[in-house]
């Protein structure tokens, strides 16, 4: 009984995700991609909830997603990174004002409408809060 659950749940996850193959990524998408990020020929494709295509891809040992239109417009780029590399006036905020070990997940992003940011996940019940800095330690959202 325990593995016709498993298997159920394995068949729910696998028809819920939303890989994009190489022939569902618009040319238009493909061709921006390249051009960000020419000699980059073997990004994992995936569609996002609001319809955007996301590249998942590695540079110099870095991992990275890049999220674009349907045609064809950069949205963001974003990578994550560790606590240390953030810019020091945002560690001064978190210090100040947030509990630095409920910190889930770091990402520096560059954007095409909000320039680069950086957005720090931290532990909430229920969900997680997303925190947007800039460089400054200026707070977005």
């Amino acid at each position: 009984m325990k593995t016709k659950y498993i298997i159920i749940l394995f068949l729910a996850l696998l028809t819920n995700c939303n890989l994009a193959s190489e022939k569902q990524t618009p040319e238009a998408v493909k061709k921006t991609f390249q051009s960000k990020y020419p000699g980059e020929n073997d990004p994992d494709w995936h569609i996002d909830s609001h319809g955007n295509f996301e590249a998942h891809f590695k540079m110099n040992k870095t991992k990275y997603r890049a999220d674009f239109s349907p045609k064809g417009n950069w949205i963001e780029t974003e990578t994550s990174i560790d606590y240390k590399d953030l810019p020091e006036a945002i560690k001064k905020v978190i210090e100040g004002n947030f509990d630095k070990d409920d910190i889930t997940e770091v990402e520096k992003v560059i954007s095409a409408s909000k320039g680069t940011f950086y957005d720090v996940e931290f532990k909430r019940k229920g969900k997680n809060k997303d925190i947007e800095f800039r460089a400054s330690g200026e707070i977005m959202n």
